[in-house]
């Protein structure tokens, strides 16, 4: 498995990163691990051509014409 040696890490992020490890009842190497591994998850994936899309419901009902999405008639 390879390393990662962090230089220079401000000595307010090292307590920071103890405390949150302390919190989750880990190790700082787990803590660490846990975060690149979640991290690396959330990266964009090359080959991935989809487009994710996230909706809210707002309760109103509309039709989607362009009228209501842009404010115009229609050109």
């Amino acid at each position: 498995m390879k390393s990662i040696l962090i230089r220079d890490l401000p000595e307010q992020t090292l307590e920071n990163l103890k405390r949150l490890a302390k919190y989750h009842h880990r190790s700082l190497q787990g803590e660490l691990h846990f975060i690149l591994e979640d991290a690396s998850e959330r990266a964009p994936r090359h080959n991935s051509g989809s487009l994710r899309i996230k909706t809210v419901n707002t309760r109103n009902q509309g039709t989607w014409s362009r009228e209501e999405m842009y404010g115009d008639e229609a050109r």
